[in-house]
């Protein structure tokens, strides 16, 4: 945690190093593109005491003003690290495809060709897990990371037995929606044209449907 209740007592104050560690967590709330509520209580206190920071009581009103905004901060930190993590398997799902449909120079992709894509998709985790499997010494227990990618191509291999979410590429609408998402200064497709892409599902048996935004996330 940021906020250390000893280092507002009155022995015990190094408010620069406080702010320089506090800074480090800056990034993530400018995804939900909000200022810290600290940094700007901090110079609400700091202005109003004349720029001295370093007297502060433990349980002063200034200190338990710190103490909430720093709260406050730390629950933004995890909205947006959680809003982070079930945005990124669907950008790289949607980034995927859209190479895919550009490489093929198609106005829509052919379902064996989808096929050939979602087990590419699939592929590309377990070349990865048989790595770290092979590079892992005998008798050693599994990573972390081994452990997760194990569990991801299970989850995406039931996925796609029941009917595995993609972009719709097969539709000359939706495969048009796709394309125009493209951003060429950027190498990822923004949240906000991610969201208005259609999307289907296609099971091995060969099955498609149209499908709602995973607004749960993905695997």
């Amino acid at each position: 945690n940021l906020y250390q209740p000893e280092i507002y007592n009155k022995n015990s104050l190094d408010f620069s190093c406080y702010i320089k560690r506090h800074a480090q967590r800056q990034k993530s709330l400018s995804v939900l593109n909000m200022p810290s509520t600290l940094q700007k209580t901090r110079k609400q206190i700091s202005k109003k005491r004349n720029g001295v920071m370093n007297a502060l009581h433990e349980k002063s009103r200034d200190s338990l003003r710190l103490h909430k905004a720093s709260v406050r901060d730390q629950r933004l930190d995890r909205l947006a690290a959680a809003r982070s993590k079930n945005e990124q398997p669907i950008v790289k799902r949607v980034n995927f495809f859209q190479e895919a449909l550009r490489d093929s120079k198609a106005e829509v992709l052919e379902l064996t060709t989808i096929q050939d894509k979602i087990q590419a998709f699939i592929h590309q985790y377990v070349e990865e897990y048989d790595s770290l499997k092979k590079a892992r010494r005998p008798g050693r227990p599994a990573s972390t990371r081994e452990d997760l990618l194990k569990s991801k191509v299970a989850a995406l291999q039931a996925e796609y037995d029941q009917g595995f979410s993609i972009p719709d590429v097969i539709n000359a609408e939706g495969a048009a929606i796709l394309s125009s998402c493209e951003d060429p200064s950027s190498e990822a497709i923004p949240w906000s044209k991610v969201t208005t892409v259609p999307w289907i599902k296609v099971t091995r048996a060969g099955q498609t449907r149209q499908a709602d935004f995973p607004t749960k996330g993905l695997n």
